[in-house]
């Protein structure tokens, strides 16, 4: 699974890109969602790149995320060993969750919002140092 994480607010950033952001869920600052790793949603992560941070999050960060941030569309309690077990078939509407989690700002804050790989940011495909940012950010 990749999440990906909207980094960058809403002023000044182009139409089209709004347009996108808001069609794949990312429609707050510091929101996340949880994609899966086909064509069309690398292409669009590859658009998005400039205002979100994504990356491959690993299994034991996923449970972490789904227990402290993920929300019931019942108001139930939520078993994020059941529902992790069960993203592998469906996705987080059909387990009963929303499909976007509300996430604080990062503990410690952000380094700078230049491009992972190309100075100390965070923008960009992160790979499995999202699995860092996103504890931090719980």
């Amino acid at each position: 699974m990749i999440i990906a994480i909207r980094i960058s607010g809403q002023v000044g950033l182009p139409r089209k890109t709004k347009e996108m952001l808001y069609r794949s869920r990312l429609r707050r600052k510091y929101a996340a969602v949880l994609l899966k790793p086909t064509k069309e949603n690398l292409k669009l992560l590859n658009k998005i790149r400039n205002f979100a941070a994504y990356g491959d999050i690993d299994k034991e960060t996923l449970k972490m995320l789904i227990k402290y941030r993920g929300e019931s569309i019942k108001k139930e309690k939520v078993d994020a060993e059941k529902i992790v077990e069960g993203l592998e078939k469906r996705n987080l509407g059909g387990l009963g969750l929303k499909p976007f989690f509300r996430l604080h700002p990062p503990r410690g804050g952000i380094e700078s919002k230049k491009h992972f790989g190309v100075g100390k940011g965070v923008l960009g495909d992160n790979k499995g140092k999202i699995n860092e940012l996103v504890r931090r950010m719980l």
